[in-house]
């Protein structure tokens, strides 16, 4: 009890001090202190939009041109959506925030931020930590109202470590640049294996924070960008990422979360399972729409070792789901079994939102 007492001590008064940015005790599956940042910087500590002083973004710490923006239109007509509250942090050229977290050594963390390019077609956003880092492509905006949202994950190497959103770019307009709106931090559990299953993580149970207020769902990035995956077990095979969705704003066939496979053939995933040489093995799965006006016919491909199973799915966009099963031969010790979607899609009357079948509840398991 006094253990606690004191970590809740130290959560308090990490959120009070608005000037530095310490090290942050929080319950680590939620936003980031001032995460969505509607605590803002002091009236004189802004030229217009632009923050001013390295510290004056309460519980950040800010390099370069960083702006504090609302939503809505812009001057030079723009608009900025900010689906998750009011107010936004823009990093202009070569600019970035950062925060100190304190973290389980050892321990696997999933990053979830909403991000959405502003101005060019081809911005990036460099997510890092010490020692490990990745340059997200935001230049395909997957959903038409702004709020795309991603996640990385990184394995915790020391007590503190420094979370750094940058932007590499260098653009005409020195504050073009990604829009970041929401910024969440969860500790991901080990993975265990379910009796009667090869398959890790079969039902995609385990993943990265969801935002309650607002979700599209969320882009997990392609494994060249991925030394850890936000999905534990599973590999984003593709050159685009896929979707985690969940129950809350999705139909999911079963259980609390599910994939979906937003991008046609670029859109992959993956998992390597223990099989004995020769030995057969059964390989089910299901497939569906989200209940998010995704139509047409679909088509999702599954391969296990030399076996190949193409299974259809006509989708009205109103949720439902079928199940669909394979015989394969193991020819190694290591099994690589992969699903993608063979079409693209995208919602019905909205064009611009790019989207795609579900899958969920993959098991595989011997045939005796």
């Amino acid at each position: 009890m006094a253990l606690f007492f004191s970590l809740c001590l130290v959560f308090f008064f990490s959120l009070c001090n608005g000037s530095a940015s310490p090290a942050t005790t929080l319950h680590l599956d939620g936003l980031l202190p001032n995460g969505d940042f509607e605590e803002s910087p002091a009236k004189a500590n802004l030229k217009k939009t632009v923050i001013v002083g390295k510290y004056s973004l309460p519980k950040w710490e800010i390099n370069g041109l960083v702006e504090y923006v609302s939503g809505g239109p812009q001057p030079g007509g723009f608009f900025f959506a900010i689906p998750r509250g009011v107010h936004a942090a823009r990093l202009g050229n070569e600019a970035s925030i950062s925060q100190n977290v304190t973290v389980n050594v050892g321990s696997i963390y999933s990053l979830t931020f909403g991000a959405t390019r502003t101005c060019a077609q081809d911005e990036v956003l460099r997510v890092a930590v010490p020692g490990q880092s990745a340059e997200l492509s935001i230049q395909t905006i997957y959903d038409s109202h702004g709020g795309d949202t991603y996640a990385w994950a990184f394995k915790a190497t020391s007590k503190v470590v420094k979370v750094t959103f940058h932007n590499p770019g260098v653009q005409e307009d020195p504050s073009c640049g990604p829009l970041l709106d929401a910024i969440a931090i969860k500790e991901l559990p080990p993975l265990m294996l379910t009796k009667g299953n090869l398959v890790k993580n079969s039902g995609f149970e385990i993943g990265p924070h969801v935002f309650k207020n607002f979700s599209t769902g969320i882009l997990l990035p392609p494994k060249q960008l991925d030394q850890i995956s936000p999905l534990p077990g599973w590999i984003i095979e593709s050159l685009k990422p896929v979707k985690f969705i969940d129950k809350k704003h999705f139909f999911v066939p079963s259980g609390l979360a599910a994939v979906e496979l937003v991008a046609g053939r670029e859109s992959a995933i993956a998992q390597i399972i223990r099989t004995f040489p020769n030995k057969f093995y059964n390989l089910t799965f299901t497939i569906g729409d989200a209940k998010n006006a995704c139509h047409g016919s679909m088509m999702v491909e599954a391969f296990a070792a030399k076996e190949t199973l193409k299974v259809p799915y006509v989708s009205r966009g109103k949720g439902g789901f079928v199940s669909a099963s394979f015989k394969f031969q193991a020819i190694s010790a290591r099994t690589r079994i992969t699903f993608f979607s063979a079409y693209y899609h995208t919602r019905l009357h909205d064009y611009g939102h790019m989207c795609g079948p579900v899958l969920d509840n993959v098991r595989v398991f011997p045939v005796y």
